[in-house]
Formats: C-alpha cells, sequence, structure tokens
C-alpha cells in the first residue's frame, strides 16, 4: 500500500496514556498535540499518506515523525536545538530607540464628534 512505512509503531501502556494526554490537552502547543496525535494514528496502523491526509500534513513529514518516534520513542516528539544564531526577542531589544515597549498612538487633536455637523 502507498505510504506505508517500515517503522511500525507498538506503545506500551504509559506510552499510550501520555501520547493521548498529550492529544488531548488544550494548553500544549499545536505542534506537540499533533505529533501526539500522529504516533498514535501510526500505532493503530493508518500510512503515511492517511495520517498526513486527517492531519493536513506532508507525508513526508509523517514519515520523519514517524521515524524519530520509533527511534527515540516519547523525547523524540520534542523539537531539537537548532543550529545557528538563537532568536531575540522582542527583536531589536537592547539597541537604542527600539526598547522593550510599544509605543502608544497618538491622540487624535480632533475628536470625531467635533468634525460632524449638529
Amino acid at each position: 500500500m502507498a505510504g506505508r512505512s517500515q517503522y511500525q509503531i507498538v506503545l506500551s501502556d504509559e506510552e499510550r496514556r501520555e501520547l493521548e494526554h498529550r492529544a488531548a490537552c488544550y494548553s500544549r502547543p499545536h505542534r506537540e498535540v499533533l505529533r501526539a496525535k500522529l504516533v498514535l494514528y501510526a500505532a493503530e496502523g493508518f500510512s503515511n499518506v492517511e495520517i498526513g491526509r486527517r492531519l493536513q500534513m506532508l507525508p513526508e513529514l509523517v514519515g520523519r515523525w514517524r521515524r524519530r518516534f520509533y527511534e527515540q520513542r516519547i523525547e523524540g516528539l520534542s523539537d531539537r536545538k537548532r543550529a545557528g544564531r538563537p532568536r531575540r526577542f522582542p527583536p531589536g531589544a537592547g539597541r537604542r530607540g527600539q526598547g522593550d515597549r510599544v509605543p502608544a498612538a497618538q491622540e487624535s487633536r480632533h475628536s470625531a464628534l467635533a468634525l460632524q455637523p449638529f
């Protein structure tokens, strides 16, 4: 069958509980919820194409996460450190004139009521 992976996922009871908790948790980042659902679908025997269709992901991306879970289990679902210089937030912090505050909008000298005829 197209999209069938060589990485067949078999979950322990503890892994299944943890993944079901992650998949149902609304306060977790969306990417973590999707990854948990992806592994649960893979454990049910769905192909990468079918999982991708259900989760609106590319089958290649599904295959990557399936392989990482197969090799590293739950720890494989977290993001890896990224190469390069870390992002700065807020952008421009530490530079003159670009502090950590957003400038407030200037008040208009004329109110909307004053411009309308009576």
